[in-house]
C-alpha cells in the first residue's frame, strides 16, 4: 500500500484470506478475498480475478463442511444454513470455472469442476455431482495426474451410492482401489477396500464384501491406526 503496489496489495489479501480461512475465520477470510477480487478487477488482472473466486468459493466451501460436522446427516439433508453456504461456494466456483475457461486454463478447470462436485454432493445434488466429477475426471486423464483421478473415480462411486446404482458404484471403487496400489497410497487403499466392503454388502455379494473388510482390517492393523 505504501508504495502504491496494487497487484501486490491483491495478492497479499488474498494470501491473508486463505491463512484466515485455515483459522477458521471465515467471515474475515472472505473481506480478505473480496478485496482480492475487487482490486485484480479494477487492475484488470484476470489471473488473479480467477484465483480471488476460486478462493472465496474454497472459503464458503470450508466454512460449510465446518458448519455441516456438528450435523451427522447423510449429504442433502442438511440446515438452511449449511445449504445456503455451500449454495454460495458453487455459485464462486461456476464464476471461476467461465473464466478460466476463457482463459485456456485446463488445469484450473479441472480443479473448479472437482470443487463443484463436491459441493453439489454435500447439498444433495447427486446428478451433478456426477456430471462434474465426470468432467473432473476427463482432465485428470488428459494430464496424467494420477492422484485427482484417483479422487475423482472415488468421489464418482460415492454419488452413485446416493442414487442406488450399487453397481456402478462398485466398478469405480474397483478403479479407486487400483490406483490407490499404484500410487502406493495405503490408508487410501483401506478407504477403497471400505467402501467396496459396503458396497458388496448393498449387492448382497457378502463373501466378497468379507474379503474386501479383511484387507481393510489388516491395512489398518498394519497403519497403527486405530
Amino acid at each position: 500500500r505504501t508504495i502504491g503496489d496494487r497487484i501486490g496489495e491483491a495478492k497479499a489479501s488474498g494470501n491473508l484470506g486463505n491463512t484466515l480461512k485455515i483459522l477458521g475465520q471465515f467471515d474475515e477470510a472472505v473481506v480478505c478475498c473480496q478485496r482480492h477480487l475487487d482490486i485484480s478487477r479494477e487492475q484488470g488482472d484476470k489471473v488473479g480475478e480467477a484465483r480471488a473466486l476460486y478462493n472465496i468459493g474454497n472459503v464458503y466451501h470450508a466454512k460449510g463442511k465446518h458448519l455441516s460436522w456438528n450435523t451427522a446427516q447423510d449429504p442433502g439433508y442438511l440446515p438452511q444454513e449449511v445449504k445456503d453456504t455451500l449454495q454460495k461456494a458453487s455459485e464462486y466456483y461456476e464464476r471461476n470455472l467461465s473464466l478460466v475457461k476463457e482463459l485456456g486454463d485446463r488445469a484450473a478447470q479441472g480443479r473448479a469442476y472437482g470443487n463443484l462436485g463436491n459441493t453439489q454432493y454435500l447439498l444433495g445434488n447427486f446428478s451433478e455431482a456426477i456430471a462434474f466429477h465426470k468432467e473432473r475426471l476427463a482432465i485428470a486423464k488428459e494430464f496424467g495426474d494420477k492422484a485427482a483421478e484417483r479422487r475423482a473415480y472415488s468421489n464418482l462411486g460415492n454419488a452413485h451410492i446416493f442414487l442406488g446404482r450399487f453397481d456402478i458404484s462398485a466398478e469405480y471403487y474397483k478403479k479407486t482401489l487400483q490406483l490407490s496400489r499404484q500410487l502406493k497410497d495405503q490408508a487410501v487403499e483401506a478407504q477403497a477396500c471400505y467402501s467396496l466392503g459396503n458396497t458388496c454388502t448393498l449387492l448382497q455379494d457378502y463373501e466378497r464384501a468379507i474379503e474386501y473388510h479383511l484387507r481393510h482390517l489388516v491395512i489398518a492393523q498394519e497403519l497403527g491406526d486405530r
